[in-house]
């Protein structure tokens, strides 16, 4: 495993004025934004305040850029060098000392910086007249550098300084922004990805402590009601199938949420949680990253699944155009019970008036028979759901929604079909972002007597009736829902698990959330549709914890269920042999037990098989 060095602290650099003489003060041909500002009459320069002022030594003189953002004052070395040390000071003036706050340093070995690699992040502001320093360690050699200014700051800067020693370096050592893994996107002549049509030619990098991913392929936005906030949710494409991370299986498409008005960071994560101890059959993957931007730090995002057709995702039967008759026109079809379907290139409206997107095949290869075809079958599962409805799917699906109480969850509703198999499945689950009491206009949702989508929450077309006659009229399903409650709350699905789940991504979310509401400083601001300003990360959190606690037993006693621990005992394990852990839904925990959050596990070992339960008294 390669060694990988992440930001450990938010005041890890050090004021001084003097580095140590190990390596060297570096030199070289000066680069970066051509185009300054001269602040005295306010007009575009290339002989004013230039990033030349940047490396003459003298901390009166300084570089601003005309555009003020992505840009960036560096040098080429002339062949690689390792960077071992660098130095910062901030323009003097009013706002110079914060106008350094996330200013990223990259190395790269293409003038262009599409191979770059980030050296460092600044996570205080700067002291003027004094240059502040960092030690870097990363083992990797380069021949170009820069300094990246901060977003709107116009890469104000008075002085940079580079130490380092020649050498190509190796890949045993690199930087994250924080404990999270990091992903650095770097596109083609620095165009910044603006709509959900144009995919911007990128190379794609993620660093984590299992090494580092950087492949090539485009990126472009993605979203709905999310596009519109200023920070931007990000769709990337490799070129070529990736494993990313200790995600289950290779794929192109990986989605980069934004999470904006969540400012728990973590409620999309929780969702999937909830997913899996729910038993869907498909939970997207997700893990928080931090995202930078061709150098420019942009926050902590979720990087999960691109929801879609594929064996390790939507695992249906991909069609194609040949597609047009027979068992062949039967599927597979991936369809989207959406909100925003008129929006969509392909898209119709069901006989009951409910908007449906055709996700699979998409717009440019789906044929005139498939689209009347799926339109139709649809038109009969509505009628005939008990017999074309996938309840067991359906109804876990919704146990989700209500449980993390999503006031969105039949706003946007995804459904796939098989080939040869007459059944509508529901799922998977996605869009958490109002869940967990973070929607005004239903606020407090644990005080309503009555399930979220029926006390307003938010729902396409004719959804709430559709719903309401399978949970509500219907004294089959409603036993079923019942018995899958039961399956879940005995199967670990409890107060404690939860609350030691948000706990440890509370943890794991802590350095990323510092810097990510020092981007974004909206803490104490409503954004889309906060009910409540908490204040602070810890009590944003707590809000959330709280909810959860109380969401559990609304459930409980909405469904008539009375929760009784089973009779599962403490299973013995010979700890001096190999042994593997699975949860109940057959997902691998590792090798050991300890660690682990409270709940019932399955230990193989050897021959046998046997459930052990962990409690927080173990």
């Amino acid at each position: 495993m390669r060694k990988l060095i992440a930001i450990l602290s938010l005041a890890c650099s050090i004021c001084c004025t003097a580095v140590a003489d190990e390596d060297p003060k570096l030199t070289g041909t000066v680069i970066g934004s051509a185009e300054s500002v001269d602040y005295a009459t306010w007009m575009q320069s290339t002989t004013v305040n230039t990033c030349k002022n940047a490396f003459d030594g003298n901390l009166n003189t300084f570089f601003a850029s005309w555009e003020r953002s992505y840009t960036w004052a560096g040098l080429d070395l002339g062949e690689p060098y390792v960077i071992t040390r660098l130095g910062w000071s901030p323009r003097n003036d009013v706002h110079g000392e914060e106008r350094v706050l996330l200013g990223v340093f990259e190395g790269a070995n293409s003038p262009d910086f599409m191979d770059a690699l980030p050296l460092y992040i600044i996570t205080e502001q700067g002291t003027i007249g004094t240059v502040s320093y960092a030690d870097v360690t990363c083992s990797k050699g380069f021949r170009y550098v820069r300094y990246v200014g901060p977003n709107d700051a116009r890469c104000n800067i008075a002085e940079l300084e580079f130490y380092g020693h020649k050498g190509e370096g190796d890949e045993s050592q690199l930087f994250q922004v924080t404990n999270l893994p990091t992903v650095s996107i770097h596109t083609l002549n620095g165009e910044i990805p603006y709509d959900k049509v144009h995919q911007i030619v990128s190379q794609l990098t993620i660093i984590s402590d299992d090494g580092l991913l950087s492949q090539p392929g485009t990126t472009r936005e993605r979203g709905n009601a999310s596009r519109g906030f200023p920070k931007k949710p990000w769709r990337i494409k490799f070129d070529k199938k990736q494993k990313v991370l200790d995600a289950p299986g290779k794929a192109k498409k990986w989605t980069l949420l934004n999470n904006y008005g969540d400012k728990t960071l973590m409620r999309n994560l929780l969702a999937f949680e909830l997913s899996r101890r729910l038993g869907m059959p498909y939970t997207p993957y997700g893990t928080a990253v931090d995202v930078l931007l061709n150098g420019e730090y942009k926050g902590c995002y979720q990087l999960c699944d691109q929801v879609e057709v594929n064996k390790n995702r939507v695992d249906i039967v991909e069609m194609t155009p040949q597609d047009n008759s027979g068992t062949e026109l039967t599927g597979g079809y991936f369809i989207e019970i959406d909100a925003y379907a008129d929006q969509e290139a392909s898209h119709f409206y069901s006989s009951k008036g409910n908007p449906v997107t055709i996700k699979s095949p998409d717009e440019d290869s789906i044929t005139s028979k498939q689209k009347v075809y799926i339109r139709q079958r649809f038109d009969i599962m509505e009628s005939s759901w008990r017999t074309y409805l996938d309840l067991n799917t359906f109804l876990r699906h919704f146990l989700v929604g209500e449980l993390s109480g999503n006031t969105d969850t039949y706003w946007s509703v995804f459904m796939y079909k098989d080939r040869n198999d007459k059944m509508f499945y529901t799922g998977p689950v996605w869009d958490f972002d109002l869940a967990f009491e973070n929607d005004g206009r239903t606020y407090p949702v644990n005080n309503k007597r009555d399930y979220i989508y029926r006390s307003g929450g938010s729902c396409a077309g004719n959804m709430q009736t559709f719903v309401d006659n399978i949970v509500v009229r219907n004294a089959n399903a409603r036993a079923q829902l019942y018995e899958i409650w039961d399956e879940a709350r005995q199967g670990g699905l409890t107060e404690e698990n939860m609350v030691a789940f948000i706990d440890s991504l509370e943890q794991a979310l802590d350095l990323s959330q510092k810097l990510n509401f020092t981007r974004w400083p909206i803490m104490n601001s409503y954004v889309h549709q906060n009910p409540v300003l908490w204040g602070s990360y810890k009590a944003e959190v707590q809000n959330v914890r709280r909810f959860m606690k109380e969401r559990i037993a609304w459930m409980d006693n909405k469904l008539g269920y009375v929760y009784t621990p089973n009779s599962i005992a403490d299973t013995h394990i010979d700890f001096c042999q190999p042994y593997q852990v699975y949860n109940l839904q057959g997902r691998a925990c590792g090798d050991r037990l300890e660690g682990l959050a409270s709940g019932i596990y399955v230990v193989r070992q050897g021959r046998a098989v046997r459930k052990v339960t962990i409690s927080d008294k173990n």
